[in-house]
């Protein structure tokens, strides 16, 4: 059986590729990215702001059973383009990694089948510092 997920992460380059084919509609892989209880639900994650907007910001964090954050991560959203695409920023908190830009484009294969390729950019020579 064929992957539904193809990663391209190439040695020396800033950008890393994620592709993923969902036996889903389009809208709804578009709301499971920009409505805030299903982001929960998926990520098993606390939404903390989800401004669907440019400029719009967006935070989570995650407890650990006795309630101490374990992660925590936000960003900016620069473009929104509904069941089209979500330009946005992510940071993970009390981490030395760099921000990371990210370009995410939804696409209908079918009424039932859809797509998401996302590409992150960040400063690799940060990365190669830090590890």
């Amino acid at each position: 059986m064929e992957s539904k997920t193809k990663i391209v992460a190439e040695d020396g380059k800033q950008d890393m590729l994620i592709a993923r084919e969902f036996d889903l509609p389009l809208e709804l892989l578009f709301k499971a990215y920009t409505e805030a209880e299903i982001v929960e639900q998926w990520m098993g994650t606390n939404v903390l702001k989800l401004e669907n907007k440019p400029h719009g910001g967006w935070q989570v964090e995650t407890k650990d059973g006795q309630g101490n954050v374990v992660f925590k991560a936000n960003g900016v959203m620069y473009e929104f383009i509904p069941n089209h695409k979500i330009i946005r920023t992510f940071e993970m908190e009390n981490t030395p990694f760099p921000v990371q830009l990210e370009f995410l484009e939804f696409e209908k294969l079918t009424d039932d089948s859809s797509k998401l390729t996302c590409i992150s950019y960040t400063d690799r020579l940060q990365i190669e510092t830090i590890c």
